[in-house]
């Protein structure tokens, strides 16, 4: 296996980019460093990456020999310093690496969106309680009564689940969008409660 392999096996595009100071969106757009580009238009996939706007293409070799200016073979060994890629190098240790931490950031993400989100019910439970003089509960107040007890018990199985238990939950929550729902759920709610302290 060739120096090239080993680094093409162990770094996705995406890792170098971050490793090597190109910025990108979640969905792993930036703006492409080869050109002027003003809106992002280069999309970063793991083994590969494409500018819709002036056709570079790659793989991480190429993106990190145009970012530091290198040949693609010093680009390929200072990858492999910098990613500490050895003689010893097994694709199927580094692809298992990568998995955990992967799984890892996704177990991240949804805790701190559940965390968020019931901080933000336990507060609604408390402000917007039924006032005797009120006839209809608020809406925040019958969701924090609602949602409290499903969101502490997931919030309770990313801490103590085992990792059977944590993947069928990040799975359940990444799929059909939930996860991303619920994040721009939290941002709404954080631009509400900012406009109204500002009005006040």
């Amino acid at each position: 296996m060739t120096i090239f392999d080993k680094v093409k096996s162990a770094v996705s595009v995406k890792d170098a980019a971050d490793r090597y100071g190109l910025e990108f969106d979640r969905k792993g757009m930036a703006r492409c460093p080869f050109h002027d580009d003003h809106h992002p238009s280069l999309k970063l996939n793991e083994d590969y990456y494409y500018c819709f706007g002036c056709g570079e293409h790659g793989d991480a070799i190429a993106l990190t020999a145009g970012l530091l200016g290198l040949k693609p073979g010093e680009a390929a060994r200072r990858m492999a310093e910098d990613f500490g890629i050895g003689e010893d190098f097994k694709p199927s240790v580094m692809k298992q690496l990568k998995s955990y931490s992967s799984r890892v950031a996704d177990e991240r993400r949804c805790f701190l969106a559940l965390s968020d989100y019931l901080q933000f019910l336990r507060e609604w439970k408390t402000s917007y309680a039924p006032q005797p003089d009120i006839d209809e509960p608020d809406p925040r107040f019958l969701e924090a009564c609602r949602m409290i007890e499903p969101i502490t018990y997931w919030i309770d199985l990313l801490i103590t689940g085992d990792t059977e238990q944590k993947n069928k939950l990040v799975k359940k929550l990444k799929e059909d969008g939930k996860l991303s729902a619920l994040e721009k759920y939290l941002e709404e709610i954080r631009g509400e409660n900012k406009s109204s302290e500002e009005r006040k």
